[in-house]
């Protein structure tokens, strides 16, 4: 065969030259990108706490919530018709603290000793319960404020537990973050004006 065969001939597939660059920057580009992956991993908030933390918020505000809100003791025959705390029976007005340790309690002003305090009131021997007594999960806490407010002209700021609107503030607490829910709450009573 002569050289002009051989010249004529094109070239097929790659060097060895090229087969090493070629790894060479995918290697580079590879690092770079499992690099970038590590930092946003670490450095992401882990959702899984939040959203622990969010429905534990969600299920104390509830409970809450759903408690009774009347300006007598459930027990007073005036419960129904009192339209403020002078129309219950003597020693059964409604008032700041818990009359037992028994949760869900049967008003709301029993969750709290005083207003405008935070508070552990789902806490039982240091330890955050649901109202049936079991334990939440480990590493979370939760506070309560309960404040009397004025909403939409009803209702009267400041401590005393004989007002008409209450704001509900749970804040659920874990590690250095917290989730803070808001609710209120107007009181029922047959005969408000």
């Amino acid at each position: 065969m002569s050289s002009k065969f051989f010249a004529r001939r094109r070239q097929a597939g790659v060097t060895l030259i090229e087969l090493i660059v070629f790894i060479m920057v995918v290697g580079i580009a590879v690092m770079a990108l499992l690099g970038v992956l590590s930092l946003t991993t670490t450095n992401s908030a882990d959702p899984l706490p939040r959203k622990q933390a969010l429905m534990i918020a969600e299920g104390l505000l509830e409970e809450v919530q759903l408690a009774k809100f009347t300006y007598c003791q459930p027990t007073d025959a005036n419960v129904e018709t009192a339209a403020n705390a002078a129309g219950c029976s003597p020693g059964l007005a409604e008032n700041w603290g818990a009359e037992g340790t028994v949760r869900p309690h049967d008003n709301i002003n029993d969750y709290v000793a005083a207003s405008n305090t935070p508070t552990a009131a789902f806490d039982a021997g240091g330890q955050l319960v649901n109202a049936i007594g079991g334990a939440m999960p480990a590493g979370y806490t939760a506070r309560l404020t309960i404040t009397p407010q004025v909403l939409a002209g009803v209702g009267t700021a400041g401590a005393s537990a004989d007002t008409e609107v209450l704001r509900i503030r749970v804040t659920v607490s874990y590690g250095s973050e917290q989730v803070v829910l808001d609710g209120f709450r107007m009181r029922y009573a047959p005969n408000f004006p």
